[in-house]
């Protein structure tokens, strides 16, 4: 006689063995893989975040410190030449942990700040920026992001200054711009609070901008009047003027507004900086 099953019928398999059972099939290539992980999300084998992961991992895989570094010009940078009572001051308005410092130019990275080595400052003893300074890591642009991944890992580094084929400094990027290619936007200490404003204008009269922020709301405070009929957030109004998926420090203009990308992963954007520009006059308007 034969042994009875000691499932009983109403029992479900756990849901990594179905997983593993959907995923026997062999894809031949990338595609078919992620086709396969759409279908167990689809079939509830997998949930938005975990497939969301997924995809960011194998994307990893493939893309260049170069489609997501910090560009030169967005650099927040400190000239060893100026006194700390000179830029502590921007160290505290800046909000970074870490800050590239340069000599005579963006081209010329001696090494890195750690904000907290500035707590020496204010000991009271002889204080030298230069004997706190942390070695700069120098990656190319080409370098992959699992490559530069495990480099980070392993050495207990941060932020790498990144250089073009000619040496010259060409942007920036933290293990934080790569993690948050797999995980989506990190909110840390020095992100913008969720509390805080949509819009909030800098002393040079520019707006800083959360993507989410309704565009009839931004226009009731900008006096714009941007139409709302295809879009609803001001972000998916400024994704739709790229025709792609921005990268941080990337710039548009449309009707009267430069918009320039603050913060963006491969997925969303996450806040902007806007300002009004003068309307442009033909000969024929003057």
């Amino acid at each position: 006689m034969a042994e009875p099953d000691k499932r009983s019928s109403n029992d479900k398999p756990h849901w990594l063995e179905r997983l593993t059972n959907f995923l026997l099939r062999e894809p031949e290539d990338r595609e078919q893989l992620i086709e396969q992980l759409h279908t167990a999300y689809e079939n509830s084998l997998l949930d938005a975040d975990a497939l969301s992961m997924i995809e960011g991992v194998l994307q990893v895989s493939e893309m260049q410190v170069r489609d997501i570094m910090i560009p030169r010009s967005q650099m927040d940078v400190i000239d060893i030449t100026d006194p700390p009572e000179k830029f502590i001051p921007f160290v505290i308005e800046a909000a970074h942990s870490r800050f590239p410092v340069i000599d005579e130019n963006k081209d010329d990275v001696i090494g890195i700040l750690l904000a907290k080595d500035l707590l020496r400052f204010y000991s009271g003893k002889d204080f030298d920026v230069r004997e706190i300074l942390r070695p700069a890591v120098f990656i190319p642009e080409s370098k992959r992001l699992n490559v530069l991944l495990k480099e980070f890992r392993s050495n207990r580094n941060h932020i790498a200054i990144v250089v073009d084929e000619y040496g010259g400094v060409a942007g920036m990027v933290t293990i934080e711009d790569v993690l948050e290619q797999i995980v989506g936007d990190i909110e840390d200490e020095f992100d913008e609070d969720e509390n805080e404003d949509n819009i909030i204008q800098d002393a040079h009269g520019r707006y800083r901008v959360k993507a989410l922020t309704e565009i009839a709301d931004f226009n009731e405070i900008l006096g714009t009047s941007l139409s709302d009929e295809e879009f609803s957030t001001i972000g998916g109004l400024v994704v739709s003027k790229f025709q792609h998926m921005p990268k941080r420090g990337e710039e548009v203009s449309f009707d009267d507004l430069n918009v320039t990308v603050l913060r963006a992963d491969s997925r969303r954007v996450y806040s902007l900086l806007i300002e009004i520009t003068p309307p442009t006059h033909t000969e024929n308007e003057i």
